[in-house]
């Protein structure tokens, strides 16, 4: 599964998770966790869909978040969850799998769904327009144009959106699927960009008064 598909499934899991357990959550934070696993191909020498991707691991992390943070850590769990179970173990098409059970097994392991396959790309646009209409729905959209120190937090998602966009890296993201990442882009774009702009205005109050 590519950036798009990764980042609505999270923000649906986070959202659906959040609204069952009577919860809010930081939609940036969302859509960090939900494209952490794949931090791993910004790392020279660590290969990707390897240890980042292990269910294993992520759990062994998250014990003490959740402990302190009890149901918002669940829903965070989730989001990096969603994205080995639902997401790269449904798509083979990239080496063998993942390690889903590293360090107790350096098997590969996959549902072996094609990620380039008609299927695989119809459902990453149904899960994007079903992730920007609860965004719209929901406020979220709104909140993301809004100031918020947690809005620099999206560097990390849109990198997973312009590596393999337009430069292949770790793989070529479908023409297809090129207008949703294309959106995702933007909006996280113009998140940062208001934040930036507050730090800004912040900096320049002080010589002002000079």
């Amino acid at each position: 599964m590519f950036a798009v598909g990764h980042l609505a499934l999270g923000y649906i899991s986070g959202k659906g998770a959040a609204r069952f357990l009577n919860v809010s959550v930081n939609v940036p934070l969302v859509f960090l966790a939900s494209i952490l696993p794949d931090i791993d191909f910004l790392v020279p020498g660590l290969m990707h869909r390897g240890p980042m991707h292990s269910i294993v691991l992520y759990a062994v992390v998250f014990i003490p978040i959740i402990v302190l943070y009890r149901r918002i850590g669940i829903i965070y769990f989730l989001c990096v969850a969603q994205h080995l179970v639902l997401g790269d173990f449904l798509t083979a098409g990239y080496g063998e799998g993942i390690q889903l059970l590293w360090p107790l097994s350096l098997n590969g392991y996959s549902a072996g769904i094609s990620w380039v396959s008609a299927a695989s790309v119809y459902l990453e646009w149904i899960f994007f327009i079903i992730c920007i209409t609860w965004m719209f729905k929901s406020g979220d959209l709104r909140k993301l144009l809004v100031s918020s120190s947690a809005n620099l937090v999206l560097a990390v998602p849109m990198l997973s959106i312009v590596l393999p966009v337009f430069f292949n890296i770790p793989l070529h993201a479908p023409l297809l699927l090129l207008i949703p990442h294309i959106i995702l882009l933007f909006l996280f774009s113009l998140s940062i960009l208001a934040d930036l702009r507050a730090f800004s205005k912040h900096l320049a109050r002080p010589s002002s008064k000079r």
